[in-house]
C-alpha cells in the first residue's frame, strides 16, 4: 500500500522486484530502500538495486531499523528526497519511511515536535516513536553533529554543550587532491560556517591520532578559533617512528606541536559537560577515544557494526592490543554512544556514524562471540590483503606537525617528502 505524502514524495510497505520495475513508468526518479537485509521478507539490497538501475531509477540503500536510527540516517534520507523527483521510499509497512520524513522536516524547522502525531494519524500510522526519538534527541549531553567527506570516507565532529554552548571540532579534515597537490579548506570551513550558524564558541580543536588517510585541519582551525589543539602523548613515538622514515633530523619529535598532550585518564571539560580521555593503541601507536558526557569518539578503533574494526598493520600497530583496546570501549555502560571516524558503506549504503556498546557488542561480527586469538587471527589475516592507504606517505608528514603543511621553500612552494620502499610488505 503506497501513500502519497507530498507530490515528490510517496511511501510505501514493501514492493515486489516486479513492480519496482515500473516505477518509473509511473512517474517515478528515484527508489529509497529502508530494509536492512536481515528482515524477514526483504528482497535485499542487491536484488533491489538490480530492479532499480535496469528500470533507469536512482537507487538509496539506508537500512534502519526503528530503534537504531540516528541522525546521520536522517540526514541520507532528506539527501535522497532531495534529487529527482518523485520519490519512492519503502520499508516493511512504511512507517519508518514516514518517520524520517518528519523527522527530517522538524530538524529542518519545516514542522514542530508537537505536530507530528496529528500529522501521522493523517496518514494512517502511529509516530509515537518519531516524538520520542525528537525528545531523547533535546535531552542529549552533549549534542554531536558528523560532517561525512566523501573523499576520505572520513567523519568529523562538532560536539556540543547546549547548556553553554562551547564546542570541541574532533578530527577535522584539511582538503587534499593527490593527482594535482591542490589543498583547500572546504571541509573545515563547512565546520566553522555550522559553528557560526548555530552561535557556538569552539574551545578545543581535537585529534584521536595522527592520521594516515587525510590531512589534519587542526592547525588551520586554531589559526580561525584561537582554540587549543590536543592529541594523546604517545604522538611523541609516532613522531619519533616516522621521523627516522622520513630522514627529519630537524623535526620536534616532542609533541611541542599541539597544546595540550592528554594522558590515559585525563579528564577535562567541554562547557559544563566532563570529559575524559581512553588511551586506545592497536590501529596506531598514539590512538585515543574522547568519551564526552556519554559520547565516546573512537575513531579507528571500531567501526560500525556492520563494518568491523580497524586494521592494525601501520607501523607501530598491534591486533592484539588493538583487541584490549576494544574491550575497554565494551566496558562503557551500553547505552554510550559510540562514534567511528569513517565509514566505507558496505553494500552501498549510506554513510552511518553512531551506534551504541550494546550494539557493538551485539552485532559486531568482529567483537560478538570473539577472543582475542579469534580477533588476531581475523584482523591479521585481512590487514595482509590490504594496500597502504593512498595518502600515508603524503599525510603522516603533515599530521605529526598538528597539521602543518611543510615551510615554503625558497620558490614560496610547499613540498612534501616521499620516502621509497619505507613501507615494504605492504599489499599493492
Amino acid at each position: 500500500m503506497s501513500n502519497g505524502i507530498t507530490e515528490s514524495l510517496t511511501i510505501s510497505s514493501q514492493p515486489s522486484v516486479d513492480e519496482i520495475s515500473k516505477l518509473l513508468s509511473l512517474g517515478f526518479k528515484a527508489l529509497i530502500n529502508l530494509r536492512p537485509d536481515f528482515e524477514e521478507g526483504a528482497p535485499g539490497n542487491h536484488a533491489e538495486r538490480d530492479a532499480a538501475t535496469a528500470a533507469g531509477l536512482a537507487y538509496h540503500f539506508i537500512p534502519v531499523t526503528m530503534s537504531s536510527i540516528t541522525e546521520a540516517d536522517v540526514e541520507a534520507f532528506r539527501a535522497a528526497t532531495s534529487g529527482p523527483e518523485p520519490v519512492f521510499a519503502h520499508c516493511r509497512s512504511g512507517t519508518r519511511a514516514l518517520i524520517l520524513h518528519v523527522l527530517a522536516q522538524v530538524l529542518d524547522g519545516n514542522m514542530r515536535a508537537d505536530e507530528v502525531l496529528a500529522f501521522g494519524e493523517q496518514h494512517g500510522a502511529d509516530l509515537s516513536a518519531a516524538v520520542a526519538w525528537l525528545q531523547k534527541r533535546a535531552a542529549q549531553r552533549p549534542q554531536v553533529k558528523g560532517f561525512f567527506d566523501s573523499r576520505t570516507w572520513s567523519v568529523q565532529y562538532v560536539v556540543s554543550d547546549p547548556d553553554t554552548g562551547k564546542c570541541a571540532i574532533i578530527d577535522a579534515v584539511l582538503d587534499y587532491d593527490e593527482k594535482s597537490g591542490q589543498t583547500s579548506t572546504e571541509n573545515a570551513d563547512r565546520i566553522l560556517a555550522y559553528v557560526a550558524e548555530k552561535g557556538l564558541t569552539v574551545e578545543w580543536i581535537l585529534d584521536t591520532h595522527p592520521h594516515a588517510d587525510h590531512f589534519s585541519a587542526a592547525h588551520y582551525l586554531h589559526g580561525k578559533t584561537g582554540a587549543p589543539t590536543a592529541i594523546g602523548d604517545h604522538v611523541v613515538d609516532v613522531q619519533t617512528l616516522w621521523k627516522g622514515l622520513y630522514n627529519w633530523p630537524e623535526l620536534q619529535a616532542d609533541g611541542s606541536q599541539w597544546n595540550r598532550l592528554f594522558k590515559q585518564g585525563d579528564t577535562f571539560k567541554l562547557g559544563s559537560i566532563d570529559a575524559k580521555v581512553m588511551f586506545s593503541p592497536g590501529h596506531t601507536l598514539a590512538s585515543i577515544t574522547y568519551v564526552i558526557g556519554d559520547a565516546a569518539f573512537v575513531h579507528d578503533t571500531i567501526f560500525m557494526p556492520d563494518s568491523g574494526s580497524a586494521r592494525a598493520d601501520f607501523p607501530g600497530g598491534s591486533a592484539r592490543v588493538l583487541w584490549h583496546s576494544i574491550e575497554a570501549l565494551m566496558a562503557l555502560p551500553d547505552d554510550t554512544r559510540i562514534f567511528t571516524g569513517h565509514d566505507y558503506q558496505p553494500g552501498g549504503r549510506a554513510p552511518r556514524w553512531e551506534s551504541t556498546v550494546a550494539e557493538q557488542k551485539s552485532t559486531n561480527a568482529h567483537i560478538a562471540g570473539m577472543t582475542e586469538h579469534s580477533f588476531v587471527s581475523l584482523r591479521e589475516a585481512r590487514d595482509r590483503t590490504l594496500p597502504m592507504p593512498k595518502l600515508i606517505l603524503h599525510a603522516l608528514q603533515v599530521n605529526i606537525r598538528g597539521g602543518r603543511l611543510p615551510e615554503p621553500e625558497d620558490n614560496g612552494r610547499r613540498y612534501l617528502k616521499i620516502p621509497l620502499n619505507a613501507l615494504e610488505g605492504a599489499a599493492w
